[in-house]
């Protein structure tokens, strides 16, 4: 039968029943779970760091696990929480440390800005490999009042997932890929009215003299258009 907890047994507390060199081993497991968190999170793409550096994420998430388990579990001992602390506190600084002062580091661990729009059309390469949806790329760009890419002169996808939006001047603006979702549901692969029809895909815009079946975008080869809006 297992002894009821004593409150405020401080070798429970501090240590339990493990040997003070079990904190050593606190110490490699924290380096090694450090090293396993910032390599998935720097695989897995900007869509999940969002915001946040992922060093700043990597911090976050162990330094959560951390700081929980002491609270709630009675085996688990309060020093190898502070060990935890120090040791993800020292490979912090460490790694930010040498990203500040290795760009080819910085760049592979944080990734680098990239150009997904310019003069109001997708740049198709640079936009698959980003790991970012059509409708997520429409929705960071209504946040920003944009309502069709003609607006824009240049977009770019920061390293921590955010979009920054260059605009054109107003007496610049051209015709562009509507971005308002009832505007842009009027898609379609038969072009029935002559005008300005922009590319569902990549934004380009194109004008029809006369009604035409699937014409191709010259760009990206999408047959799908929409009417471009002013």
């Amino acid at each position: 039968m297992q002894e009821p907890v004593q409150p405020f047994d401080w070798q429970r507390i501090l240590i339990d029943q493990f040997p003070w060199t079990y904190l050593g081993e606190v110490a490699f497991r924290t380096v090694f779970m450090f090293v396993v968190l910032l390599t998935a999170l720097t695989v897995s793409g900007k869509r999940e760091v969002r915001q946040l550096s992922v060093y700043e994420l990597v911090l976050l998430i162990g330094l959560g696990s951390a700081a929980g388990d002491p609270m709630f579990y009675h085996d688990v001992p309060l020093s190898s929480a502070v060990v935890v602390f120090t040791v993800i506190m020292g490979c912090y600084k460490l790694v930010t440390y040498i990203s500040d002062r290795n760009k080819r580091i910085r760049q592979t661990l944080e990734g680098k800005p990239v150009y997904v729009i310019e003069n109001g059309c997708i740049l198709i390469d640079n936009f698959d490999r980003e790991d970012l949806t059509l409708d997520e790329l429409m929705s960071d760009l209504r946040v920003e009042g944009i309502e069709q890419l003609g607006e824009v002169r240049t977009a770019i996808r920061e390293p921590n997932g955010q979009l920054s939006v260059f605009r054109f001047k107003a007496e610049e603006t051209r015709k562009g890929l509507p971005i308002l979702p009832k505007l842009f549901d009027k898609h379609t692969d038969h072009v029935q009215e002559p005008g300005s029809y922009a590319c569902c895909t990549c934004g380009y815009v194109q004008t029809f003299d006369k009604p035409a079946q699937q014409p191709p975008c010259p760009t990206c080869s999408n047959p799908v258009w929409v009417e471009a809006a002013d």
